[in-house]
């Protein structure tokens, strides 16, 4: 039989109340207000959203960021011609080739 000292059982207490702990969450940047809508148009906007505060959270650098939204430009104006699908699936295929599915 294996003896357990006090202080093994404070450093186990220890780790198991640290597993406990929640971290707080980082300040808003304020970049969802106005990403709401439907359709192509919403899927632009709350992607361009996610993006813009992957970009301020340094989440992803400028160099990818300029290219996605180079990529959700053509899409939006995929979407303001009407093409609709067209666009929600280019928004799709940027998510795809960036990690965002």
């Amino acid at each position: 039989m294996k003896i357990v000292t006090p202080a093994l059982l404070l450093t186990g207490a220890l780790a198991l109340s640290a597993c406990n702990q929640t971290a707080t969450a980082p300040a808003s940047t304020g970049v969802m207000a106005g990403s709401s809508g439907t359709g192509c148009s919403g899927e632009i906007s709350r992607y361009r959203a996610v993006m813009s505060n992957d970009l301020a959270m340094g989440h992803v650098n400028q160099s990818v960021y300029n290219r996605v939204d180079r990529e959700i430009t053509q899409a939006k104006a995929a979407c303001t011609a009407g093409r609709d699908a067209e666009a929600v699936r280019m928004v799709n295929a940027t998510k795809a080739r960036h990690g965002y599915l």
